[in-house]
Protein backbone atom coordinates (compact mmCIF):
# COMPACT_ATOMS: atom_id res chain seq x y z
CA UNK A 1 0.00 0.00 0.00
CA UNK A 2 2.58 2.62 1.07
CA UNK A 3 5.39 1.89 -1.01
CA UNK A 4 6.18 5.98 -1.50
CA UNK A 5 6.06 8.47 1.59
CA UNK A 6 3.38 10.31 -0.29
CA UNK A 7 1.11 7.73 -0.16
CA UNK A 8 0.83 8.00 3.46
CA UNK A 9 -1.56 10.69 2.98
CA UNK A 10 -4.08 8.16 0.89
CA UNK A 11 -4.95 6.06 4.42
CA UNK A 12 -6.63 9.50 5.35
CA UNK A 13 -9.55 9.40 3.20
CA UNK A 14 -10.27 5.98 3.85
CA UNK A 15 -12.43 4.42 6.75
CA UNK A 16 -11.00 2.97 9.86
CA UNK A 17 -9.44 -1.03 9.37
CA UNK A 18 -12.23 -3.68 9.64
CA UNK A 19 -11.93 -6.99 10.58
CA UNK A 20 -14.47 -9.86 8.51
CA UNK A 21 -17.35 -10.97 10.13
CA UNK A 22 -17.09 -14.12 7.57
CA UNK A 23 -14.53 -15.72 6.13
CA UNK A 24 -15.19 -19.28 3.66
CA UNK A 25 -13.23 -21.03 0.89
CA UNK A 26 -15.67 -22.50 -2.17
CA UNK A 27 -14.89 -25.32 -4.09
CA UNK A 28 -15.25 -24.37 -7.98
CA UNK A 29 -15.67 -27.83 -8.45
CA UNK A 30 -12.96 -27.91 -11.07
CA UNK A 31 -9.73 -28.01 -8.84
CA UNK A 32 -10.11 -24.58 -7.11
CA UNK A 33 -10.75 -23.46 -3.70
CA UNK A 34 -11.57 -19.78 -3.89
CA UNK A 35 -11.21 -17.71 -0.66
CA UNK A 36 -14.53 -15.34 -0.10
CA UNK A 37 -14.63 -12.78 2.70
CA UNK A 38 -17.25 -10.47 4.12
CA UNK A 39 -16.98 -7.16 6.09
CA UNK A 40 -19.25 -4.11 7.06
CA UNK A 41 -23.16 -4.33 7.41
CA UNK A 42 -24.37 -7.76 7.50
CA UNK A 43 -27.94 -6.20 6.14
CA UNK A 44 -26.39 -3.81 4.13
CA UNK A 45 -26.31 -2.66 -0.12
CA UNK A 46 -23.87 -5.79 -1.52
CA UNK A 47 -20.10 -4.66 -2.84
CA UNK A 48 -17.96 -7.23 -4.65
CA UNK A 49 -14.50 -6.16 -5.40
CA UNK A 50 -12.93 -7.44 -8.13
CA UNK A 51 -8.57 -7.30 -7.25
CA UNK A 52 -6.41 -6.33 -10.02
CA UNK A 53 -3.49 -8.58 -11.56
CA UNK A 54 -4.60 -10.71 -12.62
CA UNK A 55 -3.16 -12.25 -9.64
CA UNK A 56 -2.85 -9.52 -7.40
CA UNK A 57 -5.05 -10.80 -4.47
CA UNK A 58 -7.19 -8.52 -1.98
CA UNK A 59 -5.52 -6.97 0.69
CA UNK A 60 -7.05 -5.67 4.00
CA UNK A 61 -6.63 -1.79 2.60
CA UNK A 62 -9.24 -2.73 -0.11
CA UNK A 63 -12.08 -2.98 2.97
CA UNK A 64 -11.78 0.22 3.81
CA UNK A 65 -13.20 2.23 0.46
CA UNK A 66 -16.83 1.51 2.17
CA UNK A 67 -18.69 3.10 5.05
CA UNK A 68 -19.00 -0.50 7.18
CA UNK A 69 -22.61 0.68 8.79
CA UNK A 70 -23.76 0.90 5.55
CA UNK A 71 -22.01 -2.09 2.85
CA UNK A 72 -22.16 -5.63 2.73
CA UNK A 73 -18.34 -5.75 1.51
CA UNK A 74 -17.50 -8.93 -0.70
CA UNK A 75 -13.91 -9.16 -1.08
CA UNK A 76 -12.43 -12.68 -2.95
CA UNK A 77 -9.09 -13.60 -4.20
CA UNK A 78 -9.90 -15.05 -7.69
CA UNK A 79 -7.81 -18.29 -8.92
CA UNK A 80 -4.48 -19.51 -8.37
CA UNK A 81 -3.65 -16.55 -6.20
CA UNK A 82 -4.03 -14.91 -2.48
CA UNK A 83 -5.44 -17.40 -0.19
CA UNK A 84 -7.33 -19.05 -3.08
CA UNK A 85 -5.64 -22.96 -3.77
CA UNK A 86 -3.67 -24.37 -5.67
CA UNK A 87 -1.34 -21.80 -5.49
CA UNK A 88 0.01 -19.55 -9.26
CA UNK A 89 -2.44 -22.39 -10.83
CA UNK A 90 -3.64 -21.66 -14.34
CA UNK A 91 -5.22 -24.86 -14.99
CA UNK A 92 -9.49 -24.38 -15.84
CA UNK A 93 -8.41 -20.20 -14.93
CA UNK A 94 -10.24 -18.29 -17.56
CA UNK A 95 -12.03 -14.66 -17.97
CA UNK A 96 -15.03 -17.03 -18.14
CA UNK A 97 -13.99 -19.55 -14.56
CA UNK A 98 -13.65 -16.01 -12.23
CA UNK A 99 -17.40 -14.57 -13.77
CA UNK A 100 -18.87 -18.06 -12.65
CA UNK A 101 -16.73 -18.10 -9.45
CA UNK A 102 -18.99 -14.61 -9.29
CA UNK A 103 -22.12 -16.05 -9.87
CA UNK A 104 -20.88 -19.13 -7.45
CA UNK A 105 -20.50 -16.13 -4.27
CA UNK A 106 -23.70 -14.19 -5.30
CA UNK A 107 -25.71 -17.52 -5.06
CA UNK A 108 -23.90 -19.14 -1.90
CA UNK A 109 -23.88 -15.70 -0.19
CA UNK A 110 -27.98 -15.24 -1.45
CA UNK A 111 -26.64 -11.78 -3.14
CA UNK A 112 -29.45 -10.32 -5.35
CA UNK A 113 -28.00 -7.26 -7.01
CA UNK A 114 -24.64 -5.79 -6.29
CA UNK A 115 -22.18 -3.39 -7.04
CA UNK A 116 -18.90 -3.87 -8.40
CA UNK A 117 -15.90 -2.21 -7.59
CA UNK A 118 -12.66 -2.93 -9.53
CA UNK A 119 -9.35 -1.60 -10.60
CA UNK A 120 -6.82 -1.99 -13.59
CA UNK A 121 -7.61 -5.80 -14.54
CA UNK A 122 -10.32 -5.72 -11.95
CA UNK A 123 -12.03 -3.08 -14.12
CA UNK A 124 -12.00 -5.68 -16.51
CA UNK A 125 -13.32 -8.33 -14.99
CA UNK A 126 -16.28 -6.18 -13.37
CA UNK A 127 -16.78 -4.83 -17.14
CA UNK A 128 -17.35 -8.64 -18.21
CA UNK A 129 -19.55 -9.34 -15.79
CA UNK A 130 -21.79 -6.61 -16.40
CA UNK A 131 -21.89 -7.08 -19.78
CA UNK A 132 -22.53 -10.90 -19.31
CA UNK A 133 -25.07 -10.10 -16.41
CA UNK A 134 -26.52 -6.84 -16.22
CA UNK A 135 -29.46 -7.56 -14.54
CA UNK A 136 -27.09 -8.89 -11.49
CA UNK A 137 -25.67 -5.32 -11.37
CA UNK A 138 -26.84 -2.10 -9.46
CA UNK A 139 -23.97 -0.01 -10.17
CA UNK A 140 -20.01 -0.54 -11.51
CA UNK A 141 -17.22 1.92 -10.18
CA UNK A 142 -13.93 1.59 -11.74
CA UNK A 143 -10.22 2.77 -11.65
CA UNK A 144 -7.32 2.60 -13.94
CA UNK A 145 -9.77 1.41 -16.36
CA UNK A 146 -8.21 -1.71 -18.52
CA UNK A 147 -10.07 -3.10 -21.59
CA UNK A 148 -7.91 -6.20 -22.36
CA UNK A 149 -6.77 -4.55 -25.77
CA UNK A 150 -3.69 -5.58 -27.90
CA UNK A 151 -3.03 -1.98 -27.97
CA UNK A 152 -2.39 -1.85 -24.73
CA UNK A 153 -0.68 -4.96 -24.15
CA UNK A 154 1.62 -2.85 -26.80
CA UNK A 155 2.01 0.17 -24.81
CA UNK A 156 2.99 -1.22 -21.41
CA UNK A 157 4.88 -4.67 -23.08
CA UNK A 158 6.28 -3.35 -26.33
CA UNK A 159 7.72 0.01 -25.63
CA UNK A 160 4.89 2.96 -24.95
CA UNK A 161 5.79 3.34 -21.76
CA UNK A 162 9.40 2.35 -22.21
CA UNK A 163 9.79 6.23 -23.70
CA UNK A 164 8.92 7.50 -20.38
CA UNK A 165 11.06 4.89 -17.84
CA UNK A 166 13.58 3.96 -20.41
CA UNK A 167 15.95 2.56 -17.53
CA UNK A 168 13.36 0.83 -15.81
CA UNK A 169 12.44 -1.14 -19.42
CA UNK A 170 15.97 -1.73 -19.73
CA UNK A 171 16.21 -3.66 -16.37
CA UNK A 172 12.94 -5.20 -17.44
CA UNK A 173 14.61 -6.04 -20.83
CA UNK A 174 17.95 -7.26 -19.55
CA UNK A 175 17.16 -10.80 -18.57
CA UNK A 176 15.80 -11.65 -22.13
CA UNK A 177 18.02 -11.94 -25.17
CA UNK A 178 18.06 -9.07 -27.76
CA UNK A 179 16.69 -11.79 -30.24
CA UNK A 180 13.59 -12.41 -28.23
CA UNK A 181 13.01 -8.67 -27.03
CA UNK A 182 10.52 -8.27 -30.02
CA UNK A 183 7.46 -10.06 -28.21
CA UNK A 184 8.36 -9.87 -24.63
CA UNK A 185 4.86 -10.78 -23.01
CA UNK A 186 5.81 -14.74 -25.27
CA UNK A 187 9.61 -14.80 -23.53
CA UNK A 188 8.99 -13.97 -20.58
CA UNK A 189 6.12 -16.76 -20.75
CA UNK A 190 8.68 -19.39 -21.66
CA UNK A 191 10.24 -18.49 -18.31
CA UNK A 192 7.55 -18.32 -16.08
CA UNK A 193 6.35 -21.59 -17.38
CA UNK A 194 9.47 -23.40 -17.80
CA UNK A 195 8.98 -25.79 -14.78
CA UNK A 196 12.09 -24.86 -12.76
CA UNK A 197 10.71 -22.85 -9.83
CA UNK A 198 14.12 -21.20 -9.03
CA UNK A 199 14.20 -19.49 -12.91
CA UNK A 200 10.08 -19.11 -12.28
CA UNK A 201 10.59 -16.83 -9.24
CA UNK A 202 13.52 -14.89 -10.15
CA UNK A 203 11.74 -13.77 -13.97
CA UNK A 204 8.47 -13.49 -11.66
CA UNK A 205 10.19 -10.29 -9.38
CA UNK A 206 11.76 -8.91 -12.97
CA UNK A 207 8.28 -8.98 -14.60
CA UNK A 208 6.30 -7.67 -11.43
CA UNK A 209 8.97 -5.05 -10.57
CA UNK A 210 8.38 -3.25 -13.75
CA UNK A 211 4.66 -2.59 -13.41
CA UNK A 212 5.31 -1.98 -9.78
CA UNK A 213 7.91 0.88 -10.57
CA UNK A 214 5.26 2.50 -12.98
CA UNK A 215 2.05 2.56 -10.49
CA UNK A 216 2.42 5.59 -9.16
CA UNK A 217 2.91 9.31 -10.02
CA UNK A 218 5.56 9.36 -6.90
CA UNK A 219 7.69 6.60 -8.43
CA UNK A 220 11.49 6.89 -8.66
CA UNK A 221 11.56 4.08 -11.58
CA UNK A 222 12.31 1.32 -8.41
CA UNK A 223 9.63 -1.40 -8.77
CA UNK A 224 11.82 -3.00 -5.50
CA UNK A 225 11.34 -7.20 -4.93
CA UNK A 226 8.29 -8.79 -3.88
CA UNK A 227 7.94 -11.86 -2.05
CA UNK A 228 8.51 -14.70 -4.14
CA UNK A 229 5.52 -16.51 -3.77
CA UNK A 230 3.37 -13.40 -4.20
CA UNK A 231 5.41 -12.34 -7.60
CA UNK A 232 5.25 -16.04 -8.89
CA UNK A 233 1.44 -16.01 -8.61
CA UNK A 234 1.01 -12.32 -9.93
CA UNK A 235 2.97 -12.85 -12.85
CA UNK A 236 2.17 -16.36 -14.16
CA UNK A 237 -1.60 -15.41 -13.88
CA UNK A 238 -1.15 -11.79 -15.47
CA UNK A 239 1.48 -13.40 -18.17
CA UNK A 240 -1.34 -16.72 -18.74
CA UNK A 241 -4.20 -14.05 -19.36
CA UNK A 242 -2.30 -11.69 -21.63
CA UNK A 243 -1.20 -14.59 -24.06
CA UNK A 244 -4.45 -15.52 -24.26
CA UNK A 245 -6.15 -12.26 -24.50
CA UNK A 246 -7.93 -12.26 -21.68
CA UNK A 247 -10.05 -15.55 -23.20
CA UNK A 248 -12.50 -12.68 -24.93
CA UNK A 249 -12.41 -14.05 -28.13
CA UNK A 250 -11.91 -11.13 -30.51
CA UNK A 251 -9.88 -7.41 -29.91
CA UNK A 252 -12.71 -4.99 -28.13
CA UNK A 253 -15.09 -7.40 -26.70
CA UNK A 254 -15.51 -4.82 -24.37
CA UNK A 255 -16.28 -1.74 -26.14
CA UNK A 256 -18.30 -3.69 -28.43
CA UNK A 257 -20.81 -4.69 -26.19
CA UNK A 258 -20.88 -1.64 -24.21
CA UNK A 259 -24.64 -1.23 -24.96
CA UNK A 260 -25.12 -3.95 -22.71
CA UNK A 261 -24.45 -1.39 -19.81
CA UNK A 262 -27.00 1.25 -20.86
CA UNK A 263 -28.84 0.99 -17.85
CA UNK A 264 -25.88 0.17 -15.13
CA UNK A 265 -24.66 3.65 -13.56
CA UNK A 266 -21.21 3.95 -13.95
CA UNK A 267 -18.47 5.83 -12.45
CA UNK A 268 -14.57 5.85 -13.30
CA UNK A 269 -11.83 7.30 -11.36
CA UNK A 270 -8.99 7.91 -13.81
CA UNK A 271 -5.27 9.01 -12.85
CA UNK A 272 -4.24 11.35 -15.41
CA UNK A 273 -0.77 10.31 -15.19
CA UNK A 274 -1.41 6.45 -15.41
CA UNK A 275 1.40 4.83 -17.05
CA UNK A 276 0.08 1.82 -17.01
CA UNK A 277 -3.23 1.90 -18.55
CA UNK A 278 -3.21 5.39 -20.36
CA UNK A 279 -6.33 7.44 -19.62
CA UNK A 280 -7.81 7.51 -23.15
CA UNK A 281 -9.17 4.05 -22.91
CA UNK A 282 -11.13 5.19 -19.73
CA UNK A 283 -12.41 8.40 -21.64
CA UNK A 284 -13.63 6.05 -24.77
CA UNK A 285 -15.82 3.79 -22.74
CA UNK A 286 -17.20 6.54 -20.65
CA UNK A 287 -18.04 8.03 -24.32
CA UNK A 288 -19.88 5.25 -24.69
CA UNK A 289 -21.27 4.50 -21.94
CA UNK A 290 -24.78 6.30 -21.20
CA UNK A 291 -24.61 8.34 -18.06
CA UNK A 292 -20.88 7.23 -17.13
CA UNK A 293 -19.54 9.55 -14.87
CA UNK A 294 -15.90 10.02 -15.54
CA UNK A 295 -13.49 11.86 -12.97
CA UNK A 296 -9.86 12.61 -14.07
CA UNK A 297 -7.65 12.81 -11.23
CA UNK A 298 -4.86 15.25 -11.76
CA UNK A 299 -1.35 14.42 -10.57
CA UNK A 300 -2.33 10.63 -10.03
CA UNK A 301 -0.71 7.37 -11.68
CA UNK A 302 -2.31 4.01 -11.98
CA UNK A 303 -2.43 2.69 -8.11
CA UNK A 304 -5.46 2.20 -6.05
CA UNK A 305 -3.34 4.01 -2.79
CA UNK A 306 -2.78 7.01 -4.49
CA UNK A 307 -4.25 9.51 -2.59
CA UNK A 308 -6.13 11.58 -5.24
CA UNK A 309 -7.70 8.44 -6.35
CA UNK A 310 -8.59 6.84 -2.76
CA UNK A 311 -10.19 10.09 -2.06
CA UNK A 312 -12.63 9.99 -5.10
CA UNK A 313 -13.23 6.26 -4.81
CA UNK A 314 -14.83 7.02 -1.01
CA UNK A 315 -16.13 9.68 -2.07
CA UNK A 316 -18.38 8.24 -4.86
CA UNK A 317 -19.34 5.77 -2.34
CA UNK A 318 -20.30 7.78 -0.37
CA UNK A 319 -22.35 9.24 -2.57
CA UNK A 320 -24.21 6.08 -3.86
CA UNK A 321 -24.95 5.39 -0.22
CA UNK A 322 -26.33 8.74 0.35
CA UNK A 323 -28.58 8.23 -2.92
CA UNK A 324 -29.81 5.17 -1.67
CA UNK A 325 -31.04 6.18 1.79
CA UNK A 326 -32.29 10.21 0.76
Amino acid sequence: MNNFPSQMRATQYLFPPIDPFDQRMIDTGDGHQVYVEQCGNPQGVPVIVCHGGPGGGCSPAMRRYFDPAFYRVVLFDQRGCGRSTPHASVKNNTTWDLVEDMQRIRAELGLDKVILFGGSWGATLALVYAITHPQAVSAVVLRGVFLMTQSELDWFYGGGAAQFWPETWARFAAPIPEDERGDMIAAYHRRLFSGDLPQETRFAREWSAWENALASVYSNGQGGESPGDYARAFARLENHYFVNHGFLGEDDWIMNRVNNLADIPGFIVQGRYDMICPPHKAYGLAKAWPGCDLRMIRNAGHALSEPGISAELVRIMNQIASLSVA
